[in-house]
């Protein structure tokens, strides 16, 4: 299904409260100090410095320095109930930015190309609102603001030092600010919405000779280039057609010379898949046509397979959930868009590996102003009308949730 744009009228008509609406100028100050000074992954400092002055500013209960530079901000309602967490990630890309704003990075080399900065101000303006309006639900809400989603993976070090813990959280929620998504739109589907991400180096040993005197070589060249061929089968003949997976080598590296065979090959590549029954399948057949094509040339090999992040699978009744809360905010049907599946991988998938949770895309792009530019672009920017539009989900989520 391909959403149709909601216009501006109708992006300027979304019901967005009063209160909310009038933190728009903050918000668009916050994002664009974030993005003025973007940091790596665990190296968050003035980003968590700033994140922890609003909050003490604001007297809301916080831990900070939890895995390093995280920190989780608690805001409780009028009475007991139920637990719910919303999560934001802060880090940064090594990214050199080409926008010429007037908040562009003072970081040389590093950028948030990818929203991060955004989705820091909606949660911190999220905490705001529910630390002024506690009687508009029950329960507690723990807002986590995440170090290193970009790598090597903030998420599972967060967890393992208790965030989901004191008090116990029921359910999790998070946003991206989605540039494949234009404005006034929001993504959210049931099950798998972003998959796993694993990665492969390998490198390939034969044994080198004169370009003319071949039958003297073993030639890695071309061991590597049937290995490049052959993982196409995985996909092609070793996944169920119904289930989506991708094994993609995005580097070769190999020789140096017109009349030299090259004595080793490297490649590099990455597996990506929604079905974590694949997940032991996959890395098993790439490894098995590796040796399998290496033998039969006389090769050896050395391979080194990393499983970054599981599939990001979503539970269905916290979705339906954001749904029925997006089609209020947008105020149209056509404005949620349920296909919106992508092989982009996330950690949040940890969060929702050990509580039930929804992850859903923030539509933020707005091609007439030239901010439709990709995630992880040099030129990425979004439009900020978005951020308020965030933060409204956020608490209509809170508020239907933890209902008074």
């Amino acid at each position: 299904m391909v959403s149709t744009p909601l216009s501006p009228d109708a992006v300027a008509r979304a019901s967005i409260r009063p209160e909310i609406r009038a933190l728009q100028s903050d918000l668009v100050a916050w994002r664009r100090r974030l993005h003025q000074y973007p940091e790596l992954g665990f190296r968050e400092h003035l980003t968590a410095a700033f994140v922890r002055q609003r909050l003490e500013e604001w007297g809301i209960d916080r831990e900070t320095e939890v895995a390093g530079t995280g920190i989780v901000a608690t805001v409780r309602g009028a009475a007991p109930g139920p637990v719910l967490a919303i999560r934001a990630d802060m880090d940064a890309l090594p990214i050199l930015e080409e926008n010429e704003v007037s908040y562009r990075s003072k970081h040389d080399g590093k950028m948030h190309a990818c929203g991060h900065d955004g989705h820091t101000a909606i949660a911190l303006a999220t905490a705001y609102y529910l630390s002024q309006h506690p009687h508009t639900f029950q329960g507690t809400v723990k807002i986590i603001f995440q170090p290193a989603e970009e790598g090597p993976g903030g998420a599972a070090p967060m967890i393992a030092e208790g965030v989901l813990q004191n008090p116990k959280v029921d359910a999790i929620i998070g946003l991206h600010l989605w540039n494949n998504l234009p404005l006034g739109t929001v993504g959210v589907c049931s099950g798998p919405m972003m998959a796993a991400v694993e990665l492969f180096d390998c490198e390939i040993q034969g044994k080198g000779g004169h370009g003319a005197i071949p039958q003297q070589t073993i030639d890695s060249i071309v061991v590597a280039s049937q290995i490049v061929t052959a993982l196409q089968a995985i996909v092609a003949r070793n996944v169920n057609p119904l289930d989506a997976a991708v094994v993609t080598v995005g580097s070769f590296h190999a020789g140096r010379t017109h009349n030299v065979i090259a004595d080793t090959a490297e490649i590099s590549g990455t597996v990506r898949y929604f079905n974590p029954e694949l997940a032991a399948l996959i890395p098993q057949r790439v490894e098995q046509i590796i040796a399998g094509i290496c033998q039969s040339h006389g090769a050896s090999y050395k391979l080194d397979y990393r499983k970054l992040y599981p599939a990001v699978i979503n539970d269905g009744a916290i979705a339906a959930l954001v749904r029925s809360v997006a089609e209020t905010v947008v105020d149209s049907p056509a404005g949620v868009v349920p296909d919106c599946q992508t092989m982009g991988g996330e950690d949040m998938s940890y969060f929702l590996q050990q509580v039930p949770g929804c992850y859903f895309f923030l539509g933020s792009a707005n091609a007439a102003l030239g901010l439709a530019y990709p995630h992880h672009h040099p030129r990425f920017d979004f439009d900020e009308t978005a951020l308020g539009m965030g933060v409204e989900l956020f608490v209509r989520c809170v508020e239907k949730f933890c209902s008074v």
